[in-house]
């Protein structure tokens, strides 16, 4: 049976675009367009679409007011179109975090002529965002970890772990720890979750790769800063790392981290071509940890599609020293990179969402 798909949107040019776009999937059929966020309540609650495509900016009620009522009175699965202004950028954000699984960036603006550059993403990312259960929109279970092998009472970690301490060197390794993240659809509420559950006396850095397209990632650090205890930044070229601050790979870029001396240093670089359709990659960001010797690190893959990570994780486990944790099934969005790395036999522990800050800190601390 085809997914049910409801367009909003105010412009009729838009409307018509999508509509053609999504009809022309054979997973998918369009049961109806609505104006703005008012006629958007009224449609879903007649048609009960199994998926709605969103734009941000609308009049009367806008896409961020319209999210809210629905996730409030009729709950269902939502993509957001959104301009790559800084205004739209932040709108987008707040989206992501309110319930929607994803977003898409219009390639020029509001009424995007040009729409059918990203025809492909429009429809993957519809369709994928029809199949996630409301129920993980709407909340979360509560934290359990699991490891492949066996299972682990959340009780036998270490609870005092999350609590502030004495920043200290890490005994027996020169350089500084490192905790790297990455993530795709979902991401951004995952990754609340995760940092804000990091305690301000962190002793590593962390690098995040979390896959966004360009003028997205900024606000999204901004957001995240605003909420942790640790400081949240987009990453800068040549930057050296510091304890206790979480550094995300801008849309565009991939990011690695390379050896300066004593020090971890951020690099930069949007002249290599994407790795497996993303950039930046978690791939390119894992391979580059596993360069860095004797250093610690803590590795960490959550919600998202695909399998990004995995080659990467791989790089990793060849040069030893490395802790895996995978997001659970039961707490991802999207479950499609966890799953990879676990198919792969690369973690070592399975985690729901709001545990993984706990044993992140278990491992490092």
């Amino acid at each position: 049976m085809k997914k049910r798909v409801l367009v909003v949107d105010d412009s009729a040019f838009m409307r018509k675009l999508i509509s053609d776009f999504i009809s022309a999937s054979e997973e998918m059929e369009v049961v109806g367009i609505a104006r703005n966020g008012e006629d958007a309540l009224v449609k879903i609650k007649n048609l009960s679409p199994d998926v709605i495509t969103l734009d941000v900016e609308m009049p009367k009620m806008n896409g961020i007011e319209a999210l809210k009522k629905i996730m409030s009175e009729c709950p269902v699965p939502v993509v957001m179109l959104s301009s790559t202004t800084k205004e739209g950028a932040e709108e987008t954000i707040k989206a992501v975090q309110y319930g929607a699984v994803d977003f898409i960036a219009k390639p020029s603006g509001t009424i995007s002529l040009d729409l059918h550059k990203i025809q492909e993403e429009i429809v993957r990312k519809v369709y994928t965002a029809s199949l996630v259960p409301i129920t993980k929109l709407l909340g979360q279970p509560s934290p359990t970890v699991v490891s492949p092998n066996r299972k682990v009472n959340h009780e036998e970690i270490d609870e005092s772990a999350l609590e502030c301490k004495t920043a200290r060197p890490m005994q027996d390794i020169q350089k500084p720890g490192l905790i790297m993240i990455g993530t795709s659809t979902g991401g951004p509420r995952a990754l609340q979750h995760v940092l804000t559950n990091l305690p301000s006396s962190l002793d590593a850095p962390v690098a995040i790769v979390q896959h966004m397209p360009p003028g997205f990632t900024k606000s999204l650090a901004d957001r995240l800063n605003s909420l942790a205890v640790i400081t949240v930044k987009e990453a800068e070229h040549g930057e050296l790392l510091e304890k206790g601050t979480a550094y995300i790979a801008p849309g565009g870029f991939h990011m690695r981290i390379m050896n300066e001396e004593s020090n971890l240093m951020v690099h930069l670089t949007k002249e290599e071509p994407p790795r497996n359709g993303h950039r930046p990659s978690v791939d390119v960001l894992f391979e580059s940890a596993s360069t860095l010797g004797s250093c610690k690190k803590v590795a960490v893959v959550m919600t998202g599609m695909g399998s990004d990570g995995t080659e990467g994780l791989m790089k990793l486990k060849e040069t030893g020293n490395v802790t895996a944790i995978a997001e659970s099934h039961e707490t991802c969005i999207v479950y499609g990179m966890p799953k990879s790395v676990i198919a792969a036999k690369l973690a070592d522990e399975v985690v729901n969402v709001e545990g993984i800050g706990q044993s992140i800190m278990k491992y490092m601390g």
